[in-house]
């Protein structure tokens, strides 16, 4: 009977990361359309504080369930720092979302893993191995592609998103110290308090209140913000990064079909072999950490 149950054991378990990854490719959708939506009648600025607001109501319910001394913190400067980095990614991405297509917004997202690389190797001193460097060539081939500066083809919101993705790598490498000493709600606690100002003052200039539609959607924006990440967090739990990253990678067909079926975006050819290529790098790259680990490992 044991080796049955151990048998039956990684098919469930794949189930179970199939079913997270499908939460987490809809919550990911799901802040796409809420970010195009609400960029109808609120700016940049605007969606951000409100997102803010609606984020930091559910962690407090949270933490009112949990227990508030896990916010206690010996490392406030480093929370203010990761989250000014972390709000700038975020104000790149829904900048990007309300002007150019979905399936362009995501493609360039996905370039974090490459700036990541670059960032653990100046910052956390981590060494540039090979897969790191296959990563970062074959990521800013593929952003070249996608992005084609020779062509005149550049425009301002491709290149907010691809700022934006730079401070999400930031945001990477900063929350990976913060891990060590703080739990993550506590982590997602100073997220959304010190960015509620950011996004507040800066909105006062031209302040509009959103409509009953635009709440609606600020509502699942501040939802799926955090369930997107909590369900990832949950199939990473239960299965290898060369089995999660592949499916999270689906998010590029899916939100071209839903910018195409809802607002009639066209998918671009040099995007799709530009997000390939990208794709290419970032498999290679986990298959090298996958076979280092394993090394590392082995009993001499």
């Amino acid at each position: 009977m044991l080796p049955n149950r151990e048998s039956k054991k990684p098919q469930h378990n794949m189930f179970w990361v199939t079913m997270w990854m499908a939460g987490a490719l809809l919550s990911f959708m799901a802040m796409a359309l809420g970010g195009r939506e609400t960029a109808g009648e609120l700016n940049t600025f605007q969606i951000l504080f409100f997102r803010s607001v609606v984020g930091l109501l559910l962690i407090m319910i949270l933490l009112h369930r949990s227990g508030w001394d896990q916010i206690k913190t010996q490392n406030f400067g480093l929370h203010f720092i990761r989250n000014v980095a972390h709000f700038g990614g975020q104000f790149g991405w829904f900048y990007g979302i309300a002007y150019i297509s979905l399936a362009e917004v995501f493609a360039i997202e996905f370039t974090v893993p490459i700036w990541t690389a670059i960032a653990a190797t100046v910052f956390l001193g981590e060494k540039l191995t090979p897969p790191r460097v296959a990563v970062i060539v074959l990521g800013i081939t593929g952003i070249m592609i996608i992005l084609r500066p020779g062509a005149g083809l550049i425009s301002i919101p491709a290149l907010a998103v691809l700022g934006g993705a730079l401070g999400f790598a930031m945001t990477h490498i900063l929350t990976k110290k913060l891990t060590h000493q703080s739990t993550p709600l506590c982590i997602l606690f100073y997220m959304t308090l010190v960015q509620l100002p950011m996004g507040f003052i800066p909105s006062l200039e031209n302040w509009l209140w959103p409509s009953t539609y635009g709440w609606f959607w600020l509502v699942i924006l501040g939802i799926t913000a955090m369930s997107a990440h909590y369900c990832v967090t949950k199939a990473l739990k239960l299965a290898d990064a060369t089995v999660v990253v592949p499916m999270d990678f689906l998010r590029l067909p899916l939100i071209a079909l839903v910018g195409f079926v809802f607002y009639g975006e066209t998918i671009d050819s040099w995007l799709v072999v530009g997000a390939v290529t990208i794709l290419v790098g970032i498999l290679l790259n986990i298959q090298g950490e996958n076979r280092k680990l394993k090394l590392e490992n082995t009993p001499n």
